[in-house]
């Protein structure tokens, strides 16, 4: 297209802004469309650069345009219109990705033989009419100042000014003004930007899915250390600083890291065809292909160290530029009273460190921290720079092993492998680390990497929230504290192999073990719990933990009492470090499952004898009957209550709460139910009068359930109880009731979904027990799943005592407890036909 020559056709004809717009509307689609093909020849920042010159055409261009449309054949030298036309933000940096705004700035002088305002007004008319997304400011040069101190956003912005177009007279005069502000009240601006980015990536933490620009080691962490580079040195680029600041290859390093953030942004934004700045698990097929990477993973691996690199050098470098600068005389006594080495601070529960000490060898570095007081640290960026690049031997000697051994025996080590992984040396001290370094997992489970998220296992160990589970871990003895430490930190680290994850790490943990001089009963403990550390979790979420047959087997893999408690611990912590201490992983329901495991593998484990379900239920009736409450209770509801048929109705519940459910059910006369919405919402229903099941779960499919139980009592009345993986908004309560209530109009249609369930992904078991079978669907994760098998079994008139429900983001594996009658068994292809419909 040749636009200048359509440009000059439209103004001497008369032409319309509107033919002028659609113009360059049509000739910017045409760039854009051409973008997929200049990536593939130019990534990276070469991209960004090629990108920012074209938009700087095109911006210049439309100026153009508006002065010949304003001053006809009378047009004067654009220098001596007091007009600059200039560049901000990411725009300024030639950083610019394709969907994000595009920042300018117009500054002008008043002079009054010129209509600035009517030319600028133009300006911004043409191109919010051609379709550039503009985030635009305007000031007169005398204000500029003025503007900047107002608010540090816009101050930081015009930190990043680039000249595009117009009078290079009034572009002079506002680089004095720039350079006014950014001398004006340094200090106060870069604690500011510190602040604020601490802000940021507390809501940005590092994840599966980082988000590019706003995410710890992402590219606002690389533009604070130019802002304040900028505003120290007044420096255009901080390459400048290479070779002063820091050495010319840690810069490269940190250059190459930056390049693959610029590559991967640019990507995202061209895939979905918006400002999208996060790395998704749905867009990494498209951007590792996009990239050519032969895989995700190391797509995904090389994304995550990158993240890593520009956190640990943002980190060092900001804080070692600044330090001179915040600089405080009545701080100098105060240090001085918290040496503890050469170079070597603590203040309160922070280590500091002297960027003028050289650094330390690890040996060294590691007997510090071992006689440090025994509690949680933070760590200034000079004394991670210590460890950032201490001297480390390979392979390791035996010196450095015995001080680790010291070290992880210690009671808080949390932040100390925390540090480690900051510095990027935890796979230097922990070989078992190597395989699994900044390593993804894609299992729409986990939120951390796996090197992360063994450190994250270990900081839920140190702050045990679950009071049962806290006392077992404090009844411990030094040496299995110790023995635990080792197994919840490495039980991950035998993935990113072919082989089975827990087979290889049970290897590993062997090797380490043998490094920490741990005896052979230590020894094949550890091996144990590795190679069985999901096995807890797998089946309290999974099977029907009431079946001795399941019980018996679970223990035969676990071995013995205290490996069971060593596991359980692990399990806790293991779970926890899925999203970190606070996050949402860890459920009320799936402590109780976890608990009730617990408590029934205990108990087969102390009797040498098998205790049948018949015996147990005995037990159980006679907890019930030594209750003060159930002795007050009229001789004819005690006999109800012992007469329900059910015995995983008393296995499931407490002596206390068998007596409250029996109490409600005798009060109620059509239907009633509980609505609990403390930790996790709940739905208690007892009814007389028929419910419609699939109707009721179809209503709630936006919720996630976590299970679900049925059981017939007594005088006809059913009992049933909902639990559901989270709360929800108070707001919505009202709402529940009403669905719970409309679910007794068995008029109701059920509104299904389009479920997708394969013949092989159903399993059904007629030999679970002499009065159960058990059908086990695994599947792809579904909205509505629940309520469509649910609805299928009311139609074939299965009747479902209990279901367990556990799904990750993409998969399913729920199974279903139903009664044997209707000669079910016999009709196992009709359950596979109906479900499969």
């Amino acid at each position: 297209m040749d636009i200048l020559l359509q440009i000059e056709n439209i103004i001497e004809n008369n032409g319309s802004d509107f033919e002028l717009s659609k113009l360059f509307k049509q000739y910017i689609k045409e760039y854009k469309d051409s973008l997929d093909q200049l990536f593939e020849k130019n990534q990276g920042k070469d991209f960004l650069v090629r990108h920012t010159k074209k938009l700087d055409s095109i911006i210049e261009l439309m100026y153009k345009t508006v002065l010949r449309r304003t001053f006809g054949n009378y047009l004067p030298m654009r220098s001596s219109i007091p007009i600059a036309v200039v560049a901000l933000g990411s725009y300024g940096r030639e950083q610019l990705c394709v969907h994000s705004d595009i920042d300018l700035l117009i500054v002008y002088e008043d002079v009054h033989g010129y209509n600035t305002e009517l030319i600028i007004e133009k300006l911004f008319y043409l191109a919010l009419d051609a379709g550039l997304k503009l985030g635009h400011r305007v000031h007169e040069v005398q204000d500029l100042f003025k503007a900047s101190n107002e608010d540090i956003t816009i101050r930081t912005s015009l930190m990043e000014s680039r000249f595009i177009c117009g009078s290079s007279f009034t572009w002079h005069a506002t680089t004095r003004e720039l350079h006014k502000m950014r001398l004006y009240q340094q200090k106060e601006f870069i604690l500011n930007k510190i602040e604020e980015a601490q802000g940021r990536r507390k809501r940005f933490s590092i994840s599966m899915e980082p988000n590019i620009k706003e995410g710890v080691g992402g590219l606002r962490d690389a533009q604070l250390i130019y802002w304040i580079a900028k505003t120290i040195y007044g420096i255009e680029s901080i390459k400048e600083l290479s070779g002063e600041l820091f050495t010319d290859e840690e810069y490269r390093e940190y250059r190459i890291a930056i390049e693959l953030l610029f590559r991967v942004r640019s990507a995202l934004h061209l895939i979905t065809g918006k400002q999208e700045d996060t790395l998704r698990l749905e867009h990494i097929p498209q951007v590792t292909k996009l990239l050519g990477f032969s895989n995700q993973k190391k797509l995904s691996s090389k994304v995550l160290e990158a993240g890593w690199r520009v956190n640990n050098f943002t980190q060092i470098f900001v804080k070692k530029m600044v330090r001179s600068f915040i600089y405080d005389k009545h701080n100098i006594s105060e240090f001085r009273k918290c040496r503890i080495q050469k170079g070597i601070y603590k203040r309160d529960d922070r280590l500091f460190a002297s960027y003028n000490l050289k650094p330390r060898p690890i040996n060294e570095l590691l007997e510090l921290l071992i006689n440090l007081e025994d509690q949680d640290y933070k760590f200034d960026a000079g004394f991670l720079n210590q460890f950032t690049y201490t001297t480390i031997s390979h392979p390791l000697k035996q010196k450095t092993y015995t001080l680790i051994k010291k070290l992880l025996k210690k009671e808080h080590i949390y932040s100390f492998l925390k540090l480690f992984y900051d510095a990027g040396i935890l796979h230097e001290l922990f070989p078992n680390f190597k395989k699994v370094l900044h390593l993804p997992q894609f299992d729409g489970y986990h939120h951390f990497p796996v090197d992360l998220h063994s450190v994250k296992c270990i900081e839920a160990l140190e702050n045990i929230k679950e009071p049962f589970i806290k006392s077992l871990y404090d009844s411990m003895d030094e040496k299995e504290k110790f023995l635990l430490k080792i197994v919840v930190f490495l039980h991950d680290s035998g993935k990113g192999r072919k082989q089975d994850h827990s087979e290889v790490g049970a290897k590993l943990v062997a090797q380490f073990a043998k490094k920490m001089q741990l005896d052979g009963e230590d020894t094949s403990r550890a091996i144990t719990l590795v190679k069985h550390h999901i096995l807890m979790s797998s089946v309290a979420f999974k099977d029907n933990i009431h079946n001795e047959k399941t019980l018996y087997k679970f223990m035969s893999n676990v071995g013995d009492e205290k490996n069971l408690k060593l596991l359980y611990v692990l399990t806790y912590a293991d779970i926890n470090g899925v999203d970190g201490v606070g996050g949402k992983t860890y459920t009320v329901f799936s402590a109780k499952l976890l608990y009730e495991l617990y408590t029934s593998a205990l108990e087969v484990a102390q009797n040498k004898e098998r205790i049948t379900d018949a015996k147990k239920r005995v037990i159980i009736e006679k907890k019930v009957k030594n209750l003060e409450e159930f002795k007050t209770l009229p001789r004819v509801l005690q006999n109800k209550i012992l007469s329900v048929v059910s015995n995983l109705f008393f296995f499931k519940n407490t002596p206390q709460n068998i007596l409250k459910i029996a109490q409600q059910a005798q009060e109620t006369k059509d239907y009633s139910y509980n609505i609990q919405n403390e930790n996790s919402l709940t739905i208690e229903i007892f009814r007389r009068i028929p419910l419609n099941v699939g109707y009721l779960l179809s209503t709630l499919s936006h919720l996630d359930v976590a299970s679900m139980e049925i059981f017939t009592l007594f005088d006809n009345v059913k009992y049933f109880k909902i639990d559901f993986t989270q709360n929800v908004d108070p707001s919505i309560l009202e709402d529940i009731k009403i669905m719970v209530e409309d679910a007794f109009d068995m008029s109701k249609e059920v509104k299904l979904r389009n479920i997708e369930i394969k013949k092989s992904d159903i399993t059904i078991d007629c030999e679970h027990s002499l009065t159960h079978a058990e059908i086990n669907i695994q599947t792809k994760n579904q909205i509505g799943l629940l309520a469509y098998v649910m609805h299928k079994f009311e139609q074939l008139n299965i009747n479902i005592v209990s279901a367990k429900i556990h799904s990750s983001k993409f998969k399913v594996r729920d199974s279903f407890l139903m009664e044997k009658q209707n000669n079910i068994c016999n009709n196992a292809d009709e359950i596979y036909k109906f479900l499969t419909k």
